[in-house]
């Protein structure tokens, strides 16, 4: 049994390693395009084009920065977890588990969703968990691979090897558009000397030697290939910034009381932008946490008096409770025209 034992535990950890291998790619091209660019190309050219160089190189190194910490920040920003206050006690997990029954079991669930601030359901029913057992807060959803419900969950990413969410969702937008300024930047400025090489013979004096020829002309080609990729990539999760959606919500739009919308979140374009980046305009284009709130509750396009009521008693017993941690959404975040800064109404 031990050797079993052993053995899976072998095979986790195998399967553990093997999930940062893209991670382990993208950090060997990085390296490999520094030594490509500063060393084989600016290095080689600084005595011939001193003050466009030593401009090239002080550019490139600050986006290098950026991206890197952008990078970093999105990898290792633990994934926001569901809190406990939504996980269901001994005495209702034992009582959910012995009602037989599909109606039985939402009407378990429905009591106990009763204190909890959760706006979105399945068609039949508060959202549920099975494998975490407990009930799901609204754009919240669980990741197999992580193994954990997520809040606010946009997609797993193996090129980060983490879940991207509540927590590091900013940081990923910013690593995208970080990254494509970066190969955007090495393609233009090493553009001249692709075409050079072309044109001068290898062994010119004033032409890069040896392999450092080669290294420049695949990182243009490299640089290329990912900024094409990389635009697409970003101009979509920006779209969804500005519309307040998850790439999840995109495919499948969350389901209120009055039905399925994919616009249930969405606040304005600007108050979009803020709920991710933050009111903290100097903050915006650093990789620092200031998205707006806690993750668990989020404000609504439109809600009725009758959930407004409902929902601001479930809201007020859910911080009573201790429920909201970190946020700074100090108002009642039900109600967009008292948020601040999230003052404008759609």
């Amino acid at each position: 049994m031990a050797g079993v034992n052993r053995f899976i535990n072998s095979c986790v950890a195998c399967g553990n390693a093997l999930k940062w291998i893209p991670v382990v790619f993208i950090v060997t091209v990085i390296v490999w395009s520094y030594y490509a660019y500063v060393v084989q190309l600016c290095f080689s050219k600084l005595q011939s084009c001193f003050l466009p160089i030593v401009f090239y190189l002080v550019i490139y190194h600050v986006l290098l920065v950026m991206l890197s910490w952008s990078y970093w920040q999105t990898i290792f920003t633990p994934v926001g977890t569901v809190p406990k206050q939504f996980r269901l006690s001994a005495a209702d997990l034992e009582r959910f588990e012995q009602a037989e029954g599909l109606e039985a079991h939402q009407q378990i669930l429905e009591q106990i969703a009763r204190n909890l601030p959760a706006l979105t359901r399945t068609p039949i029913g508060p959202r549920y968990c099975e494998k975490c057992v407990h009930i799901k807060p609204d754009r919240c959803h669980h990741c197999s691979v992580c193994g954990v419900c997520v809040t606010k969950m946009d997609h797993h990413c193996p090129w980060v090897n983490n879940c991207v969410g509540f927590k590091n969702y900013k940081f990923f937008i910013l690593f995208l558009g970080y990254a494509f300024i970066y190969c955007i930047f090495v393609a233009f400025t090493s553009l001249p000397y692709f075409i050079q090489f072309w044109k001068v013979p290898v062994m010119h004096a004033n032409e890069i030697p040896g392999t450092g020829r080669f290294h420049v002309l695949f990182l243009f080609f490299v640089s290329i290939m990912f900024s094409i990729s990389l635009v697409s990539l970003w101009g979509y999760h920006i779209y969804l910034v500005l519309h307040n959606r998850s790439t999840l919500e995109a495919f499948r739009a969350p389901i209120f009381r009055s039905g399925p919308d994919k616009d249930g979140f969405n606040l304005g374009k600007y108050n979009n932008f803020v709920e991710v980046f933050g009111d903290r305009k100097s903050h915006w284009l650093l990789p620092v946490f200031t998205s707006m709130g806690d993750g668990v509750t989020f404000p609504q396009r439109h809600m009725d008096e009758d959930e407004d009521s409902l929902l601001g008693a479930r809201s007020q017993r859910w911080m009573e409770e201790g429920g909201v941690e970190n946020t700074r959404l100090e108002t009642n975040p039900y109600h967009v025209v008292n948020l601040d800064p999230l003052v404008q109404t759609v």
